[in-house]
């Protein structure tokens, strides 16, 4: 069954091609400095009805050298007769499109990694007609996040990271970096990468801990279930409503002394009692651009910046 995390897991590659730079380093091949990258169609069925289709399927065409495909897989489990579908895959994109072809599986578990790595062979008694080998980005060959500064720089690189870590017993460390990390992003930027973690992480228990780490990017997103819509949802109630207000309150104070900023017993005060969810919005809206901390008060106090 298809889920939000294995869609996650592939699409990524589609919408950020970014990603695709450090995957040539783990793979251990040079990084085309300039090349074409495009989704083609990832479907492999033939006339007869059965369906058989690759998960994300790219076209690289670098500037000096020759092109090939990358096929990728999201795999969240061992499942019987992969090996034999993945072998297809690679022999008929190869026969229809005359490209050499990579295959990529993406996992999020050390047994599911070791599993997909094959070898799969095809063979009678010791002839083998056909191996399929996939590259495995998983646990073991994707490194964890260890700086906030690598989410800002590789925000798409970072998100993976976190969902093939997401079964790790550090993946609460990993979290809390990348939460941070998405601090320095502009609201809309945060509300995307925040979201696609949370897709990704779908029926883990790392999810949970992302659910309570996600109040320090403040995001919301309808029609996905997330924590920042059933807060927006339930925003009526008393508790759910003040809950968010301190929530988005020491945000605010994080990143103005993340920042540098001085803050004022006064303004500190005023910025930890507030309660108005809009306001305090608009203070996280604004408080990565402000020269100074006072400032957050400008509009709401009818003063400019530089009226002292």
């Amino acid at each position: 069954m298809v889920t939000s995390t294995h869609e996650v897991s592939h699409r990524i590659f589609q919408d950020h091609p970014e990603v695709l730079a450090p995957v040539f380093e783990v793979l251990g091949l040079e990084a085309p400095a300039k090349a074409v990258i495009e989704a083609i169609t990832p479907d492999a069925t033939e006339i007869k009805p059965l369906e058989r289709r690759v998960d994300t399927v790219l076209k690289i065409e670098p500037s000096d050298g020759d092109g090939f495909l990358l096929a990728i897989e999201a795999q969240t489990k061992k499942v019987s007769g992969k090996g034999a579908s993945w072998a297809y895959y690679v022999s008929y994109l190869h026969a229809k499109f005359n490209l050499p072809v990579l295959l990529v599986a993406v996992c999020r578990n050390h047994p599911t990694a070791a599993w997909a790595a094959g070898p799969f062979e095809c063979r009678v008694g010791p002839w083998k007609t056909q191996v399929t080998s996939p590259f495995v980005l998983g646990p073991d060959t994707v490194a964890p996040i260890t700086d906030e500064s690598e989410v800002a720089r590789q925000p798409a690189l970072a998100t993976l990271s976190a969902i093939v870590h997401s079964e790790s017993q550090d993946i609460a460390a990993i979290l809390e970096l990348l939460a941070r990390g998405m601090r320095s992003f502009d609201k809309a930027t945060a509300k995307y990468w925040s979201e696609l973690v949370e897709i990704g992480l779908e029926n883990t228990p790392a999810r949970d801990t992302w659910r309570k780490l996600e109040k320090m990017v403040i995001t919301y997103f309808p029609g996905r279930g997330t924590v920042f819509e059933e807060a927006y949802l339930d925003g009526k109630a008393k508790g759910m409503a003040e809950g968010m207000a301190e929530g988005e309150a020491k945000s605010v104070l994080r990143v103005l002394e993340g920042r540098g900023l001085p803050v004022s017993d006064e303004l500190r005060e005023r910025i930890v009692t507030c309660t108005d969810l809009d306001l305090l919005d608009d203070w996280l809206g604004r408080v990565g651009t402000v020269e100074r901390a006072e400032e957050l008060l400008a509009d709401e106090d009818g003063e400019s910046p530089d009226s002292d």
